[in-house]
């Protein structure tokens, strides 16, 4: 019960992350949509994951 509720804070806490980082980014128009797969990239490598996400973004444009 205990793990189940740690993951869940933590998945959480990844949706607040993206949505503080879009909040930040929406002036730059590098907006990182909130889904399941940033999610889980977030929620699984952290802050790194996060950067990586923004790279890849800007990459792409």
């Amino acid at each position: 019960m205990k793990k189940i509720f740690l993951i869940v804070r933590r998945f959480i806490l990844s949706a607040f992350v993206l949505y503080g980082y879009n909040l930040f980014s929406v002036n730059f128009n590098m907006i990182i949509p909130i889904n399941i797969i940033t999610l889980g990239i977030v929620f699984l490598l952290g802050a790194p994951g996060l950067i990586a996400l923004a790279l890849f973004k800007i990459i792409l444009l």
